[in-house]
């Protein structure tokens, strides 16, 4: 699964100071009290067979089932078996037998089926049991969590049609452990069985589910039957169905479908976003040593998906920010997700995590199939990138180096495994391992893990075991370390030199409760025109270290391949930074580089900045355009002409907008044609820039140049025109922030919400203001945002109620009269959040 994390351009004010505002992933917080041990589910009985034949109710939102499973004890004989079962009417429990089915007793409680059976059983024998039942999934009281927003396991979107800008949809969601809420089974990762689904729909729609498509029979009453058969075992919780109006684009790898399913709009589009997955199969299948083990592999879109995307066996589905258009495209895609999920087919899929305990298993290694498949299509750089990425997410996520343990058998709730942990810490570990191990020994060690536990489960036992059988080394020290210990290491290191050596000094700061870290690393010494590598062991709290050099080191680049998982400050001086950028360009030395210079806002960096403008980094080019400094004259000077050169020609659309906008701040007129031409551009991002950079060279002809865009291009810049609003707060643009509320998804909500709030304050009328309130109110309540928006909101709400109430102490008549209204409004709105 990949979690979609939104980060939105929210801006809300405590005491009226702007502070940006995120919905961020589950913290990396430990959890304190923690006593029960998560063991493995204990297996009385095993799933074989599951076959399903299924059809709707949309108007009561029920799937009618009936369901044949066909099961044998694990071990010891039995004569009773137990399903999870959730929310549901059960009708019948039979035993399928050669003369007919025999009822059998049963009780159903608490969501678990406990059915008796008609003798016991051996693990030599199997047995079927017939199930006719009644799914009613919106009935159900359950609970999601950060990653994995509901967990009621059928979702029907737009059933009856009512919402004209959205299709009718059914989909389904497995991860945790929902799928028993649309069909009877022993729903632990642990269990794997083969499948057969038989869905009915009305003939108009499209369905997919696992494996492959056996039949389509056409029934009298104008609906279809489909059936879909998976040969080969996998953990029920990947069990999956889609049904839509869904156009199908084929592609192929060695003779096997691949194909993407997408709303009719976006299928013109399928290649553009998907077109790089038989190239992902290829790569992964040739770095891993085992060819994507399964007969088919679709990708289909769904709308209002309750996370970011789910691997589910053979057919991934995504949430619906991955359908984009030509000209969407050219501002980003979702390449990472793609990447990740395709990975969990071996990964996840293939093998298994046995419990939730070992999530590492499946996440972590998906996250780092994100981060390899970077550097195999578009190079180290690329790859490096992605690595930092997912480095400072996890190091954003914590304190004092404190974090929980990545094979983690102690947890409040499941849902809690979906972290910054499992995700991007697990990724950067098993990439440290590799580099550790060497690439050879690695994927032969990832191809003995996968090809011992195939179509089985797995831990991280069972992978260390593999890397020791490979390379004949104990691995115990690294696991106890990285798996078995939480937290990271935080190191302060202090350069010197004396009496021709070089000296480095480590003290490992983490908090005292958190482990002292056993870390080799690689460091490149630079001096005198030479570079020079060693190697150090890092291996208690505190350590000296002298290497002979010919004269002061210009540089000592630690940890060269950036490997250390986790946090380094050091006396590093502005000349070494310079240097750094310029002659140990790893990635993570030049984003450090030139973060460092725009911090320090030293002039005499500024010229690195200028070389900046020109890395082929696009995230740092345009990082270099946020830090020239264009006061400084000669800078300017130097400056501007690469600024128009980006503006107008760069390929990333980040790196252009950032360029206008950067010449906007300028004031300098010269520059009102290169807005005006920008509007024009196809690039939403680009047109955004330049709407917003024409509001500070000429604001009125902003405003008709806004009016004159079309609908689509006013929908995909909504932030941008929700920003221009705050400065011209008219009651008339409450409107386009009130549609927004009503009909916008997480992502378009995030985006303007803050601006919302911004336009609200700025607004005299008490009238605006109610309503607006009103309509982020509902908008919180549609999304279930609370978590994500409710302290925040409350709070800027507190702080503006109070701003009002002191502004109205010192004005007079009806302008007194409606700051007072709105303060009370305001301070009432920020109490409902507070209940909620």
């Amino acid at each position: 699964m990949n979690k979609k994390f939104i980060a939105c351009g929210v801006i809300l004010a405590a005491t009226f100071m702007a502070k940006p505002l995120f919905a961020q992933e589950q913290s990396a917080e430990k959890s304190n009290n923690l006593s029960v041990y998560r063991v493995t589910a204990t297996k009385v009985n095993d799933l074989v067979h599951t076959k399903l034949d299924v059809s709707f109710d949309y108007a009561k939102r029920y799937l009618y089932g009936k369901e044949w499973v066909t099961l044998k004890p694990h071990f010891y004989p039995t004569d009773s078996l137990t399903l999870d079962a959730q929310g549901m009417d059960i009708k019948t429990v039979a035993l399928v037998g050669a003369k007919g089915n025999t009822p059998l007793n049963y009780v159903y409680n608490d969501n678990k089926l406990y059915i008796t059976l008609n003798k016991k059983y051996t693990n030599a024998e199997k047995y079927t049991v017939y199930i006719t039942y009644t799914a009613k999934p919106d009935e159900l009281k359950v609970k999601g969590s950060a990653a994995i927003t509901d967990a009621k396991g059928l979702y029907f979107i737009n059933p009856d049609g009512a919402d004209k800008n959205k299709p009718t949809q059914i989909w389904t969601q497995g991860e945790t452990e929902s799928s028993s809420a649309w069909f009877p089974t022993i729903d632990k990762p642990d269990q794997k069985t083969t499948d057969e689904i038989s869905i009915t729909v009305k003939s108009k729609y499209t369905t997919l589910s696992n494996g492959k498509l056996v039949s389509q029979k056409a029934n009298a009453d104008g609906t279809r039957t489909d059936t879909w058969k998976m040969d080969l075992p996998h953990s029920p919780y990947l069990f999956m169905m889609a049904v839509g109006e869904f156009k199908i684009t084929k592609d192929a790898y060695k003779g096997k479908e691949v194909s993407y399913y997408l709303e009719p709009k976006f299928a013109p589009y399928a290649k553009q976003i998907f077109g790089k997955t038989p190239n992902m199969i290829q790569f992964y299948s040739n770095l891993l040593g085992v060819d994507y083990p399964w007969n088919k592999y679709s990708q289909v879109v769904a709308r209002d998906y309750v996370s970011g995307a789910m691997e589910n066996t053979s057919a991934t589905l995504h949430g619906e920010q991955v359908q984009k258009t030509d000209r969407e495209l050219l501002d980003g895609n979702e390449e990472g997700t793609i990447a990740h999920e395709l990975f969990h087919q071996w990964f996840g899929d293939y093998v298994t995590a046995e419990s939730w305990s070992n999530l590492t298993m499946n996440e972590s290694f998906a996250t780092f199939g994100e981060v390899i498949w970077h550097g195999h299509d578009a190079g180290q750089d690329a790859e490096d990138k992605s690595r930092y990425d997912k480095l400072q997410s996890y190091l954003g996520s914590t304190k004092k180096g404190e974090s929980p343990v990545l094979a983690r058998f102690y947890y409040n709730d499941k849902e809690d495994m979906f972290d910054n942990i499992s995700y991007a810490k697990g990724s950067i570990i098993l990439y440290a391992l590799k580099n550790q191990m060497g690439d050879a020994a690695f994927y032969k060690s990832l191809n003995r893990y996968l090809t011992t536990n195939a179509f089985k489960n797995g831990e991280t036992h069972q992978l260390r075991l593999a890397m020791e059988d490979v390379t004949g080394k104990d691995w115990s020290p690294y696991f106890n370390q990285w798996y078995y210990n939480g937290g990271h290491p935080i190191l302060s290191i202090d350069y010197g030199y004396e009496n021709g050596k070089a000296t480095i000094k480590v003290k490992q700061t983490q908090d005292a409760s958190v482990q002292t870290f056993t870390l080799p690393i690689k460091i490149d010494i630079y001096a005198g025109g030479k570079k020079i590598r060693k190697e150090i062991l890092i291996n208690s709290r505190e350590q000296n270290f002298s290497f002979e050099v010919s004269s002061k080191p210009d540089l000592i680049d630690f940890d060269v391949d950036k490997i250390l998982v986790g946090e380094t400050n050091d006396n590093k001086t502005a000349e070494n930074y310079y240097f750094q950028y310029k002659n140990a360009p790893s990635y993570a030395n030049r984003i450090e580089a030139l973060q460092f210079i725009m911090q320090s806002k030293a002039n005499s960096g500024q010229q690195v900045l200028l070389e900046g403008l020109k890395d082929k980094s696009a995230d740092l080019r345009a990082l270099s355009i946020d830090g020239i400094n264009l006061e400084d004259a000669n800078i300017k000077a130097a400056a501007l002409p690469i600024l128009l050169q980006l503006a107008k020609t760069d390929k990333d659309t980040e790196v252009r907008s950032g360029a206008i906008t950067k010449l906007a701040e300028t004031g300098d007129q010269t520059y009102k044609s290169l807005m005006s031409e920008s509007i024009k551009d196809r690039s939403y991002r680009v047109i955004a820039a330049g709407i917003g950079g024409l509001a500070k060279l000429a604001p009125q002809e902003s405003i008709a140049a806004l009016a004159g865009l079309d609908a689509d291009t006013k929908d995909h810049i909504a932030a941008s025109i929700a920003s221009l609003y705050i400065s011209d707060p008219k009651d008339e643009h409450q409107s386009f922030y009130e549609q927004i509320m009503l009909t916008g998804d997480r992502n378009k909500i995030f985006s303007v919400i803050g601006q919302y709030f911004q336009y609200l304050r700025a607004n005299t009328n008490p009238s605006v203001t109610e309503r607006g309130i009103k309509n982020i109110s509902a908008a919180i309540e549609r999304l279930k945002l609370q978590a994500y928006l409710n302290k925040q909101l409350a709070g800027a709400y507190s702080a503006t109620a109070e701003g009002k109430s002191k502004q109205a102490a010192t004005a007079t008549g009806a302008a007194k009269d409606n700051l007072s209204k709105q303060a009370e409004l305001f301070k009432k709105g920020a109490a409902d959040l507070g209940k909620e």
